[in-house]
């Protein structure tokens, strides 16, 4: 079990070497039998598709109009999953008996929780490679069906939104929709996440983007959602902790990688002002890491000295009885560490890695 962000936990099935082998055998054979059958408009888990290229759509489509969002939530969808319908759907496309009699064996093989173990009656578990492709086998049904209907929709995994031009048809479409999926599917909606919704909505989120307006332009953009700055923010904060003794080249290295795969992920986003102030907020408390470090009198003295100070202020300051936060945020620091300095020693910008990505 590991737990979610938003409360409950995940069952995870961790296959053991040699399952994990077979399964990823029998994915590479079935992926491009099924992958030519699924939708367009889907792009969970799927060769040459990823997130950006869903975001992208979606702004294609609330800029054509499309700005009424139904917001579909899965309950629980890995765990929920009928074996005999999706063993059905695999069925139509894979005559080998051995291979369906396999993943039905996988399907069933059960999860170890507290060194007990748990039979897996429904569900796909998490975790091993067979999973992904299972899931959007299971879910190409619905693809079909928003498809024969006319919708526009973007799915990623079990993450699906619709857009339409009213709040009627909207609504219409929730109904009809999540009426298919419980009774077509045997699948669950969430009945409080899934919602109708606009694209600047606060709550709306899909793939850690949120959408605003820009009304001069009078079009939609893209921009990492508040709750995913809040997690960039608190994975640095971890990062910059004073009590983690380690080496200060280390930690800019941990640092460095949670940048750059933060802001390659969201590049597609507008974020630049929320990146200057995690930059600045990142240095205080690296400089916050560094003056706990130097840990005595005669080691600050000697460090400031060093950086250039004069031995008079570096003689006062080391022996300063200021707490480590209001020394960081002064002049102490901030004219001997500077943002250059720290920019020499290897810290990346976020702003000038966003830049970079733009370029």
């Amino acid at each position: 079990e590991i737990p979610k962000p938003n409360g409950g936990v995940r069952l995870l099935g961790i296959p053991t070497v040699k399952d994990r082998v077979i399964q990823q055998a029998i994915a590479q054979v079935l992926t491009p039998l099924f992958d030519q059958t699924f939708s367009e408009y889907s792009y969970g888990f799927r060769p040459n598709r990823y997130a950006e290229m869903a975001i992208l759509q979606t702004l294609e489509y609330l800029n054509e109009g499309y700005d009424w969002v139904v917001d579909i939530d899965l309950e629980r969808f890995f765990d929920t999953v009928n074996h005999d319908r999706l063993m059905n759907l695999i069925s139509r496309t894979v005559d080998d008996g051995d291979v369906i009699s396999l993943i039905r064996k996988f399907l069933v093989s059960g999860v170890q929780i507290d060194e007990e173990y748990k039979e897996t009656v429904i569900g796909t578990p998490q975790g091993g490679n067979l999973s992904p492709l299972l899931s959007n086998i299971m879910l190409n049904e619905l693809d079909m069906e928003l498809e024969k209907r006319g919708l526009r929709f973007v799915r990623y995994a079990d993450d699906c939104m619709i857009m339409v031009k009213s709040e009627m048809a909207a609504k219409r479409v929730m109904r009809s929709v999540t009426t298919f999926i419980e009774e077509k599917l045997g699948l669950m909606v969430n009945a409080t996440k899934t919602k109708v919704t606009r694209p600047n909505d606060p709550t709306m989120k899909f793939l850690g983007f949120g959408f605003f307006k820009e009304y001069q332009a009078n079009v939609y953009k893209a921009k990492p959602h508040q709750k995913s700055v809040e997690n960039f923010k608190y994975k640095l904060k971890q990062l910059t902790r004073k009590n983690w003794s380690v080496d200060t080249k280390y930690r800019v290295e941990r640092i460095n990688q949670v940048i750059r795969g933060w802001v390659n992920y969201f590049k597609l986003g507008y974020m630049k002002k929320v990146l200057a102030r995690i930059d600045s907020h990142t240095r205080t408390r690296l400089r916050m890491c560094i003056w706990k470090k130097w840990k005595t009198a005669k080691n600050r003295r000697k460090n400031l000295i060093k950086l250039g100070m004069n031995k008079f202020h570096a003689y006062n300051y080391s022996h300063t009885s200021k707490g480590v936060t209001r020394i960081a945020y002064s002049w102490v620091l901030t004219t001997t560490i500077t943002n250059k300095r720290l920019a020499k020693f290897g810290l990346i910008s976020c702003v000038q890695h966003y830049n970079s990505v733009h370029a």
